[in-house]
């Protein structure tokens, strides 16, 4: 496939070195050195800025800009006949993403957003053992995920309501909800509280969220950044036993996932561990996903209905309601 990259910083760079076997045709990014790094780094050229990538002859635009553009360019990629994997959370609110579902499905054209933590391999690995029924009927979900940003992180855009569409909670957070949402299905906000403890940003620096499934099950979550030392966990609870996920390598840890299965006679559980120390694929996995999904007409894992889903429950957090 020919694939054009609006926004070349350290995502578009992942999304772009992802796609083996396709070639890179196009990149433009607001900061003309790094569209020209990647281009370098691609063999590709550089377009003048994105309305001129997008209207170029490509099959499949990525989009890897600040969340104030993303629905923009998506949807107009999707206008000009391309499809797209366009980084998470998709849009700064809900409202942002209907009309890109409306002219997708009208145009037949397949969006993917980016939910590169689905294919991280202890939780591909637990999403398996959850459909095989190890674990049986799944009760509730724990998650926190965190770090404590760097010197200058209130002067970022994430910072800035007005690209960001919110703090940590967009961030950070949204990985959360979709993982929850992933194992336990349809979920609504039950309580929801955005704070800001330490950094001086109009956004929340941590998120605190109880959410709930048709079924009554339950995902309580809490996304920050002020953890200090990077940290990812998830955890999945059955009737016959839980799921652990720790880490996502680098600086958050050697990957893990442990299960803990509850035998008949209850008492301590026999426990199986699994560690993953090789380096991150989620983001080539998943790329393949988008592939997939294009070959067969499938809806891809992780799709615009997904961050819809995941931005309603953030715009209902933040009382925003649309």
């Amino acid at each position: 496939m020919r694939i054009g990259v609006v926004g070349c910083g350290l995502i578009g760079q992942k999304r772009a070195k992802a796609a083996t076997g396709h070639k890179i045709v196009l990149v433009t990014d607001i900061e003309q050195e790094r569209a020209k790094a990647l281009a370098l780094a691609s063999g590709a050229n550089v377009a003048d800025n994105w309305q001129q990538l997008v209207d170029s002859e490509l099959d499949v635009v990525i989009v890897a800009t600040t969340h104030d553009v993303l629905a923009e360019i998506t949807l107009a990629a999707v206008k000009s006949g391309k499809h797209v994997l366009v980084e998470k959370p998709a849009g700064r609110i809900a409202s942002e993403l209907m009309p890109i579902i409306e002219t997708a499905s009208k145009n037949g054209r397949i969006v993917k957003v980016g939910f590169n933590h689905r294919f991280h391999p202890a939780l591909l690995k637990a999403r398996e053992i959850v459909d095989s029924g190890s674990l049986g009927t799944l009760m509730y979900v724990r998650g926190w995920y965190g770090h404590g940003g760097r010197v200058g992180y209130e002067n970022e855009w994430r910072c800035v309501p007005e690209i960001s569409g919110g703090g940590e909670l967009v961030d950070q957070g949204s990985h959360l909800i979709d993982l929850a949402g992933w194992f336990l299905g349809d979920l609504e906000l039950v309580y929801s509280a955005t704070p800001t403890y330490f950094w001086d940003i109009p956004v929340d620096d941590n998120c605190f969220l109880a959410l709930k499934s048709q079924s009554e099950q339950m995902a309580w979550l809490h996304a920050s950044w002020t953890e200090w030392k990077n940290t990812f966990c998830f955890q999945i609870y059955g009737r016959e036993g839980k799921l652990t996920v720790d880490g996502l390598g680098g600086s958050y840890g050697t990957e893990r996932l442990t299960f803990h299965q509850m035998l008949p006679q209850m008492g301590p559980p026999e426990t199986t561990i699994w560690e993953y120390p090789f380096p991150d694929r989620s983001w080539e996995l998943e790329f393949e996903n988008f592939v997939q999904a294009l070959e067969t007409g499938c809806e891809p894992l992780g799709s615009l209905n997904d961050a819809l889903a995941v931005l309603k429950i953030i715009d209902k957090a933040y009382g925003r309601y649309q």
